[in-house]
């Protein structure tokens, strides 16, 4: 590699240090704002998600040296603005019941991610080349897919857990104007029955002006989660397939998915840059 090959290596690799550096600064900063503003109020619940959202933040940069990956600058971009989308503005600031469908919005992006992380981690396993996997395309998108929707599910087991133990609210509501159930045959047949609701009585009092219907407790939610949590993983599996069925071709699929590093060229390109000064 020419010298000026490694100039222009180093000048973009400096580049792409200084756009991680200002997007999580910036967002590391906001946070530690946010944190102050938690600490008057008293708000000491808010003030650990802060916390969390810092730890979050540091993790690319973690997993990027532990498993010897490289995160593409777009994609690391979208996992900082997930994190803070997602703890600050979406736990602390309330956008989750102000924004309408800033839930869904973010669990369709997370179906995205983790479906990225699994084809990564698939890759980690096939290290010989870095776009030669030893699993068809096919298989591979297969697999990023269940991945992300394990994923998506075990959440939503914790989602239901923390409710029933902590008494929290994670699996929001939602308001049905009509039920289908079986329960409520009058026969005791197995055939469903439609009722509309009219009225709404809780504890004796009357909310049917206040709901409107009836107050469905985390189902909806938690299928709709699921739902969109399957279209992101989508989304990325056939990305991630023609990415590999071209062998690593296209610009989109390269600035979204995380590439294994081959330790060896790695520190062959160190070498020829430690070089460089000698040589002048």
């Amino acid at each position: 590699m020419d010298k000026k090959q490694l100039q222009q290596r180093a000048t973009e690799q400096r580049r792409r240090i200084r756009r991680r550096l200002t997007i999580r600064g910036v967002l590391s900063l906001l946070v530690v704002l946010t944190f102050i503003r938690c600490a008057f109020m008293q708000r000491y619940e808010n003030m650990f998600v802060c916390v969390l959202s810092l730890v979050l933040l540091a993790m690319p940069t973690l997993i990027e040296k532990q498993l010897a990956i490289d995160i593409p600058p777009m994609m690391e971009a979208i996992i900082y603005c997930f994190i803070y989308a997602a703890e600050i503005l979406g736990e602390i600031n309330s956008f989750y019941t102000i924004i309408p469908g800033w839930d869904t919005m973010l669990h369709t992006i997370n179906g995205f991610l983790v479906a990225a992380v699994g084809f990564c981690l698939v890759d980690l396993f096939n290290r010989s080349e870095r776009f030669t996997f030893k699993l068809s395309p096919l298989f591979l998108a297969i697999v990023a897919f269940c991945f992300s929707m394990t994923v998506g599910v075990l959440w939503e087991f914790f989602e239901f857990t923390a409710d029933q133990v902590m008494h929290t609210d994670m699996q929001k509501d939602y308001v049905v104007h009509e039920v289908n159930s079986v329960s409520l045959n009058p026969d005791g047949l197995n055939v469903p029955v439609h009722v509309q609701i009219e009225s709404v009585i809780v504890n004796g009092e009357d909310w049917t002006e206040q709901l409107g219907g009836y107050l469905d407790i985390g189902l909806i939610d938690t299928m709709k989660d699921l739902q969109v949590n399957c279209i992101g993983a989508i989304a990325f599996s056939i990305i991630g397939f023609f990415y590999v069925k071209h062998r690593g071709k296209g610009k989109l699929a390269a600035a979204l998915i995380p590439v294994v590093l081959d330790p060896e060229k790695e520190k062959s390109k160190k070498d020829e840059q430690n070089r460089e000064p000698n040589d002048e």
